[in-house]
């Protein structure tokens, strides 16, 4: 064999491995970006900034990439790279750290009570912010996971039930008591507060990822936490105070409910008096009218007349008499 038929077989070799090498296919879950000697195919236009502020859009300034939709099969040429994206949706443990193994998130309350945080968040690629998730970090969805656990432990340590001061709101006779009640009494528990309104903590933890997509090419989905948990000392006196919590309500409800009655036993009893005081006095203003009348009408001498006629029966009833000069 001459070396001019080998350098020949040797070409035609790397020219055959090369063309079938170089078609590829992308699946209907997936999306894929192809570069050239390292640069992806970019888009004109402005790149998608998804709620980002002035600073933010500056910082995550990434263009817009050519996307390859599912098909093929696509051909590439040796000096090409294709990279190929799971779009589908996924779910995470909001726990996991590449680089350390724990079982929950640490967060600590308004209170200062330590918590432990578990639950999962649901998200997917981002078909529109290709370049910022395969080229823009290094790890994105290591950023996206602290990015979501730094919000919700500033969440957390913030956090204050926005119904927990009508639950002290006391009512007598018809008007509220609330703002006379300290406002360091109308806070409730930290941590009961924040199990009291996971759903409120969600979809506050939606709200403020939805930039995601534009600075790590992650859209977040959902956000599903479901424990929060103190020490075990600690829930034993939340436990203690909760009971305690609930039997002053309790007491509470039982006063009020007895005010409530004596109340309507003192209304009754003041109109059973009243009805008592007119029944009395009725004869005696029906007997000042016929009195006025007669005098009107008879004069003097007509008085007289009736109050002798009105003695004579009563002097019919007398056991004794006795004459005054």
């Amino acid at each position: 064999m001459t070396p001019l038929l080998f350098v020949v077989g040797l070409l035609l070799y790397g020219l055959i491995r090369c063309i079938l090498s170089g078609f590829y296919t992308v699946k209907p879950n997936e999306r894929a970006v192809i570069t050239s000697f390292g640069r992806a195919r970019r888009l004109k236009g402005d790149p998608q900034a998804n709620g980002l502020s002035e600073e933010e859009a500056v910082r995550y300034n990434f263009p817009e990439v050519e996307v390859i939709k599912p098909g093929g099969p696509y051909f590439r040429w040796p000096w090409q790279k294709v990279y190929k994206v799971n779009i589908s949706t996924q779910s995470m443990d909001i726990t996991w750290d590449p680089s350390k193994d724990q079982p929950t998130i640490e967060a600590v309350t308004k209170d200062n009570l330590t918590t432990g945080v578990r639950g999962q968040i649901r998200y997917r690629v981002s078909e529109n912010h290709l370049y910022a998730y395969l080229f823009g970090v290094e790890s994105p969805l290591e950023h996206v996971m602290g990015y979501f656990v730094s919000i919700l432990r500033e969440r957390i340590s913030n956090f204050v039930d926005p119904k927990s001061p009508s639950l002290l709101k006391m009512e007598v006779g018809g008007e509220e008591l609330g703002n006379s009640v300290p406002e360091e009494a109308q806070e409730g528990v930290s941590i009961n507060d924040l199990r009291k309104n996971l759903p409120l903590i969600n979809k506050y933890m939606e709200e403020q990822c939805q930039t995601t997509a534009a600075r790590y090419g992650i859209e977040l989905d959902a956000a599903l936490i479901t424990e929060i948990d103190p020490p075990e000392e600690v829930d034993r006196a939340l436990a203690a105070i909760n009971s305690t919590r609930n039997q002053v309500a309790a007491d509470i409800s039982t006063a009020q409910a007895d005010a409530d009655q004596q109340i309507t036993l003192s209304k009754r009893a003041v109109e059973i008096a009243t009805n008592n005081a007119e029944a009395e006095v009725a004869p005696l203003k029906q007997l000042s009218e016929t009195l006025s009348k007669i005098k009107q009408e008879g004069g003097s001498s007509g008085l007289e007349v009736y109050l002798r006629n009105m003695r004579v029966p009563l002097l019919g009833q007398a056991k004794k008499m006795y004459r005054s000069n």
